[in-house]
């Protein structure tokens, strides 16, 4: 798991292709859970929050970046 600041250095299509990554991390994990296969249903949530961090933290850049160009 990345932190926010180490997330805040990549770029933007970095983000979108670790979220890519994860999203089809999660979908492995909600596989195995449907099967009773996985081990850890703590790693359901822990994906889920990782998304959403990268979500917005590419937001936040895609926001930044308008507001420079706007001025």
């Amino acid at each position: 798991m990345a932190t926010v600041n180490e997330l805040r250095e990549l770029d933007p299509k970095e983000l979108r292709a670790r979220a890519t990554e994860l999203e089809q991390t999660l979908f492995e994990l909600r596989n195995k859970h449907s099967t009773g296969v996985l081990d850890s249903t703590a790693d359901l949530s822990k994906t889920k929050r990782e998304i959403a961090r990268i979500l917005t933290v590419a937001r936040a850049k895609e926001i930044a970046a308008a507001r420079n160009a706007k001025e």
